[in-house]
């Protein structure tokens, strides 16, 4: 006794018997191709112009700049080939790969004083 698994109406001889037989190549590119498009648009090309930008900030490093490094930050003292050497909060310096830093932020020459804060009594009052 012999049980079939497979629905009559998912067998090939009636599935495909009304489709054309070029139409399914001509789909399964269409369909290779709109992917490729989708990855190019929204993975690749995204990603080239973050890298684009992480690599020109990392060339044109100073002295003195802010950068983070694996979630340490320092201040750019000395710039070598490939690495940076950076000084840390507490006068400590380390040597770092320059392709390790994640962010730089150019040096403030002044640092601004903080707004002051009113109170509601304040606001009123004026």
């Amino acid at each position: 006794m012999a049980v079939n698994i497979i629905p009559s109406f998912l067998s090939s001889s009636t599935f495909f018997a009304n489709a054309p037989e070029g139409n399914n190549m001509m789909r399964t590119l269409m369909f290779f191709g709109i992917v490729l498009v989708f990855f190019y648009l929204i993975l690749w090309r995204p990603e080239q112009k973050r890298r684009k930008k992480m690599n020109s900030q990392r060339d044109s490093l100073k002295a003195g700049d802010r950068v983070t490094a694996m979630g340490i930050l320092g201040d750019v003292v000395e710039i070598k080939d490939s690495t940076v050497v950076l000084k840390m909060y507490d006068g400590a310096k380390i040597e770092v790969l320059k392709q390790a830093i994640s962010q730089v932020q150019q040096p403030q020459e002044k640092k601004q004083a903080a707004p002051s804060v009113s109170t509601p009594e304040e606001a009123t009052s004026k």
